[in-house]
């Protein structure tokens, strides 16, 4: 049986699930490929920590290059993260020919375009499934499964960290700062969450999508992302009393020639299969011309189904290896069929808003006015009884499709209004 060398580069939390599922499974991946995927380097700063895996002392070394530099290793396995040594790691393995493996969702968001480039000049393969969806096969269902749709719309919770919060706030009723701090404790979120609760790791993933799905080079600026930082728990009840749950979406669409791509949290019916996705699962809705919605669940993170998708790439690469096929697949998406990003101002979609204002007569037909003048018509409303008039109430509108922009211009004016007394909270809605 043909044997193909692998190099780990990178030995934590998932780099371990690696190895663990090469010492457990590989006898059964080399049935399955006729081919044995071998491990023949691992690479870490930190080499006394244990990870609950053991490994002959003989494979391990603190220098990543004796991985690039090795002839009898064809497949680079990347697990450092970040967009410093990874990405010197990543394109030095590419320029040598070898086929490359990461799981690194900031790297391909960033730098995607140089790096297939790279690949494509040396004629080698770069697997990245587990960059998004951890243990969900979603970047294989658009790379193979569904190369011949036209894609029409992705829909995507891709943070389990923002899921599990949210679910936290909706079900025992907890503030975003008290449901985040059980996060943490329970090891869901990091010590800092920036990434997660203010939506740049779901942007990350998006931005991979989008380049699989459109071609879409997607630029570093202008992409909506929003958070869910400082949610308010009085918004999730509201959305509730309107059948609705909140989660953080990203949502790509494509127009023509025009992709909308945005991140934020997002009223979602509580009858949609999306609305049942709870804890720290993920699941991505996507739309093709032809085999209409698919739907593709599990957990986004973590270090056995995260490694399972890493696995599943090291043995495609074993495969292309050991057929002779070398540099793999080629990326879908080079960016240049001539797509574009929709800008946000462009976008329509149905709008929730809720509003502190005066409880007294006319207020209501004021606000009305000024949305009835920016082309926003009104779908419901829904102010709970309150004695408190003279003092601001909150009152919530739901509204039909309307523009971005118009939407902006109109509640500059209406938060200037003498009978508003904090700014409008603003959530996006998708049916």
């Amino acid at each position: 049986m043909k044997k193909i060398g692998v190099g780990l580069v990178g030995f934590g939390t998932v780099g371990a699930g690696v190895v663990s599922g090469l010492q457990r499974n590989g006898d059964l991946i080399a049935e399955r490929l006729g081919a044995r995927p071998v491990l023949r380097k691992i690479a870490d700063l930190d080499l006394d920590s244990d990870r609950g895996v053991t490994v002959d002392a003989s494979l391990l070394t603190r220098d990543a290059s004796e991985i690039i530099a090795d002839p009898e290793i064809q497949v680079v396995v990347e697990l450092i993260g970040g967009t410093g040594a990874a990405k010197s790691v990543v394109e030095q393995a590419l320029a040598k020919g070898k086929s490359v493996v990461t799981a690194n969702k900031a790297l391909l968001a960033d730098h995607g375009e140089e790096i297939f480039a790279l690949a494509r000049e040396n004629g080698a393969g770069i697997y990245f499934g587990a960059s998004v969806g951890g243990g969900i096969p979603v970047i294989r269902a658009l790379r193979e499964g569904l190369i011949a749709n036209r894609i029409e719309t992705v829909y995507g919770i891709l943070n389990g960290t923002c899921n599990y919060i949210l679910k936290r706030m909706e079900e025992a009723g907890l503030s975003f700062d008290d449901a985040l701090a059980e996060a943490q404790e329970a090891g869901f979120a990091e010590a800092d969450p920036t990434l997660d609760v203010d939506g740049y790791d779901t942007a990350h993933k998006a931005a991979i999508i989008a380049r699989l799905a459109h071609g879409l080079n997607v630029p570093s600026e202008g992409v909506c992302i929003e958070g869910i930082r400082g949610l308010a728990d009085e918004d999730i009840e509201y959305a509730h009393d309107l059948g609705y749950k909140i989660k953080l979406l990203a949502i790509i669409k494509r127009d023509g020639q025009d992709v909308e791509l945005r991140i934020h949290p997002t009223l979602v019916p509580v009858a949609h299969m999306l609305a049942s996705v709870n804890g720290v699962f993920n699941a991505v809705m996507i739309s093709g011309d032809m085999v209409g919605e698919t739907l593709y669940y599990g957990r986004g993170a973590g270090r056995e189904p995260t490694a399972s998708t890493v696995l599943a790439d090291v043995s495609d690469a074993v495969l292309d290896f050991a057929s002779g096929a070398g540099g793999g697949r080629p990326v879908s998406g080079s960016g240049s069929n001539g797509v574009r990003l929709k800008a946000m101002g462009d976008v329509e979609t149905r709008y929730y808003f809720r509003l502190s204002v005066l409880d007294k007569p006319g207020t209501f037909a004021e606000i009305a006015s000024v949305l009835g003048a920016h082309d926003i018509s009104i779908a419901s409303v829904l102010q709970k009884e309150e004695q408190q008039v003279g003092k601001h109430v909150s009152v919530v509108i739901v509204t039909h499709h309307a523009k971005e922009s118009r939407v902006v211009e109109a509640l500059e004016k209406i938060d200037a209004m003498g009978i508003v007394g904090a700014a409008t909270i603003v959530l996006r809605i998708e049916d």
